[in-house]
């Protein structure tokens, strides 16, 4: 029966109660809602995936979002939420090693302290010798280092969860158990959520509902993609050697032989396996309702190479029984993150779910969600986790396809732009075939195929991993120069492409957008989106196409984004918008020769007086009506073109072969990040939802005589607690850095990297980092640490390339003169 009468009317709503929707329960008690929050929960609290979760948590990761998060939680398990509720959470602080048997695993430990200093950890590389005074039972045979991370631990999942439960319910937060949802749907702007002991309206709902999540979305009309994966973990007797210990072994996370971790648990050992072949999947169509505690049988066949390799690993082992096996479901989404945050599409309905690592991950990730519910936006970056980072493509049998993906690469090293390949393509542009005929290697964003870079001759097409330089260095190097020298052509089909259109369309986006609309027809500004405390929601180019008619263009991923801040910010104004992403594809063209390859292909005057830099026009291409922008985000004369989606390929072959006696070359992505580093420029990475525009360094898009969300936090540079810096790193020809990196000011840890790219037309690695201010001053000398060494760094006033930016403004004049 449940433990307390179930109210009508909350402002928020969680449902399910495992350490999830009990941590943000907690979270949004502490940011001032614990009265208005209720959470409901089927069965006993934990009684779902968090009541089998071994509990292991560890500081090595290479995510700065994730570090920061698994900080903070590490901090409550060690003490700080026993101290403010009374309730033990039976906390093992005994440190753990990541171990590395070859370059590569070592190349990712470095990087990983390098994140790991930037965020103040307690982190070193340790050799063979230095693990076996810690852990003297592991067999290293052919181990060449580790990652040492002192202040690891594990803990108990349920205690932890009772714990942030009665800190939630001491804050005025209401926890209803046994009392399970049933429906979950909008009434007005209110949610109705009907359980088995009456209904509950709110004005926010929460699905944390862990294995059952999908489940309850599809109540609400919604796809929220994650599959249940079974994982093992297996307890033997007690170890003879563990009965003399005074302290506790290091958890050993052994990726290359174990393909997990292994640790004490009391005097016995444990041993869990993340299978690398043939993973699990389960509930395919729905997790049975009456579920509590619930575990499978093991499948001892499916682990028994890992479990063989951890035996010989740990011999101590080796001839000890199992006294306890270990398999149960956990939720796995597409890309391996949790969904925390709004689901696309609804106002109001939060995503605090498919979390696979919730005790690693949890705590904090609750708290940013409570955060981006009360104060409308969290304090870290959440791209890697919105929910809405997935679009109608990720039907239920592609979502299975990627969760096993996932599941097999969780013990695998993540290499810097790691291409997940199952699955693929499922949104591929009217030129996909054709360019990967030309050597393309595709990427996927938002579904869409983007190309990477192109093969040439004699260069096996795939992607070559490494944290260090490679094959595809030069590769890229080549496309580069092409773009500079003479003329590069690049798919960008995969930008976000929508219409605003209507009498009221220039009020509502004029209120939305920091920059200045463009005034006449064709113009094109580039300006950011905020939320209402100033934080950056994105960048957008908007085009004026017509009168009361604009065209909006963003990164693919933030499709959803955009479309839920324009409907959610639209009042009374008569407008439509309409998505064009899939309608329409997009070229680009860029280099000293653009417009003589274009000229070849269209009547339209592309002198300057004709065709002036920033501004669109509608011409026609080999024939065929095109928005042509005359932009360039490689710092070069260039235009997009912007095509109906059944013309691209004729357009694209045109322009191919115009640009032949021009040394044309394909380009794609990985070139396009170089060359706008070279300029300068700001991308995802830089502009998120944890600064401001002053903070971003980009207040000349903020303009001050006019009025939109998010101005007054924007335009504050009094309390600035970062700003980002464009800096010049030395090169080593080795490595170049991946973001994330620390940079010192005199050995003091000032703020990390953000995009790191080697600019090839500089020959200068080139960054943009988030420092303190006094740090950030123009012509300040820095260091960087990159693949665990310092690099000497500078703080540049000024783009590499093209300082002045003269070169996308040439006129055909000056190509005719040179």
């Amino acid at each position: 029966m449940a433990t307390s009468s179930l109210p009508t009317h909350a402002r928020v709503v969680i449902v399910g109660g495992g350490v999830m929707g009990v941590g943000l329960a907690y979270h949004l008690a502490h940011e001032g809602w614990g009265a208005d929050t209720v959470l409901l929960e089927k069965g006993e609290l934990t009684s779902g995936s968090t009541w089998h979760a071994a509990g292991q948590i560890t500081h090595s990761t290479s995510s700065f979002s994730l570090g920061k998060c698994v900080d903070y939680n590490i901090g409550l398990y060690s003490g700080g939420l026993e101290a403010e509720t009374g309730q033990a959470v039976t906390w093992h602080g005994c440190g753990s090693f990541r171990l590395a048997y070859d370059n590569d695993e070592m190349d990712w430990l470095r990087h990983t302290l390098s994140v790991g200093r930037t965020l103040g950890f307690n982190i070193d590389l340790v050799t063979p010798d230095q693990i076996a005074k810690l852990h003297p039972y592991y067999n290293l045979d052919g181990v060449i280092g580790a990652l040492h991370t002192p202040d690891d631990g594990h803990v108990d999942p349920t205690n932890v969860t009772m714990a942030m439960a009665a800190g939630a319910r001491e804050l005025g937060a209401k926890i209803i158990r046994r009392c399970r949802a049933t429906n979950i749907f909008k009434r007005g702007h209110e949610w109705v959520v009907e359980t088995d002991q009456g209904t509950i309206t709110c004005e926010h709902v929460v699905n944390a509902g862990g294995t059952y999540a999908r489940q309850m979305g599809d109540w609400s009309g919604l796809q929220l993609p994650m599959t249940s994966m079974t994982h093992h973990y297996f307890v033997t007797d007690e170890v003879p050697e563990f009965r003399g210990l005074d302290t506790e072994l290091p958890v050993i996370r052994d990726d290359k032989k174990v393909s997990g971790y292994i640790r004490m648990e009391q005097k016995k050992g444990l041993i869990g396996i993340y299978e690398k072949t043939n993973p699990n999947a389960v509930w395919l169509d729905e997790c049975p309702w009456d579920y509590e505690n619930w575990l499978f049988d093991p499948d001892y066949d499916r682990v028994m190479p890992w479990l063989e390799n951890a035996l010989d690993r740990m011999p101590i082992f080796a001839d000890l029984g199992i006294t306890r096996d270990v398999h149960g479901a956990i939720s796995h989404p597409p890309d391996g993150n949790p969904l925390i945050g709004p689901a696309p599409g609804v106002e109001n309905y939060w995503c605090c779910c498919g979390t696979q690592i919730g005790i690693g991950w949890g705590p904090g990730l609750t708290r940013e969600l409570a955060r981006w519910m009360v104060h409308g936006s969290a304090d870290i970056s959440m791209r890697d986790y919105d929910p809405r980072r997935f679009g109608e493509y990720a039907t239920p049998e592609w979502q299975v396809i990627k969760a096993k993906e996932d599941y097999c690469l969780r013990h695998e090293i993540p290499f810097p732009h790691f291409n997940r390949l199952a699955g693929r393509p499922v949104k591929p542009s009217p030129l996909h075939d054709r360019l990967k005929e030309k050597g393309a290697v595709h990427e996927e964003v938002f579904g869409h195929e983007r190309p990477r870079w192109f093969a040439p001759q004699g260069v096996e097409q795939r992607d070559h991993y490494s944290f260090r330089r490679n094959i595809v260095h030069d590769i890229v190097a080549a496309e580069c120069a092409a773009v500079r020298e003479r003329v590069g052509i690049q798919d960008i089909s995969a930008f976000t492409k929508i219409e605003v259109y209507g009498p009221d369309a220039a009020a509502l986006l004029d209120r939305l957008t920091a920059n200045r609309l463009p005034q006449k027809i064709g113009g094109i500004a580039l300006t950011h989106m905020l939320n209402r405390r100033g934080r950056i929601e994105l960048e957008t180019t908007v085009v004026k196409l017509a009168e009361n008619r604009y065209y909006l263009v963003c990164a693919a991923f933030f499709e959803n984004r955009l479309l839920d801040h324009l409907n959610a910010q639209r009042a009374e104004e008569d407008i439509t918008i309409t998505l064009r992403s899939d309608d329409w594809a997009a070229l680009s063209l860029n280099g000293p020769r653009a417009r003589d390859v274009l000229a070849q292909c269209t009547d339209a005057a592309l002198d300057n007086a004709s065709f002036k830099w920033l501004t669109a026009q509608q011409i026609n291409v080999a024939g065929h009506p095109v928005w042509a922008f005359r932009m360039s985000y490689a710092g070069e004369l260039g235009w997009e073109l912007h095509i109906p989606r059944d013309h691209t390929l004729a357009v694209y072959d045109a322009l191919w072969n115009a640009g032949r006696p021009h040394g044309m070359a394909d380009y794609g992505s990985f070139a396009m990040n170089a060359l706008r580093m070279e300029k300068g420029f700001k991308g995802a990475s830089e502009l998120t939802n944890e600064v401001t525009m002053a903070e971003a360094n980009v207040l000349r898009f903020a303009r001050t005589d006019k009025d939109y969300l998010g101005k007054s936090h924007t335009l504050n540079t009094d309390t600035r607690p970062w700003v980002c810096a464009y800096l010049s790193i030395d090169p080593d020809g080795v490595e170049d850095g991946h973001g994330g990196e620390a940079v010192l000011l005199n050995d003091d840890v000032v703020g990390s990297t953000a995009s790191v790219a080697y600019g090839h037309s500089v020959g200068k690695i080139l960054a943009f980092a988030y420092l303190k201010p006094h740090a950030a001053l123009p012509g300040t000398n820095l260091s960087v640490l990159i693949a665990g060494e310092p690099r000497l760094a500078r703080v540049l006033t000024e783009p590499a390339y093209d300082p002045q930016s003269l070169l996308p403004r040439t006129d055909s004049t000056q190509q005719a003169a040179e």
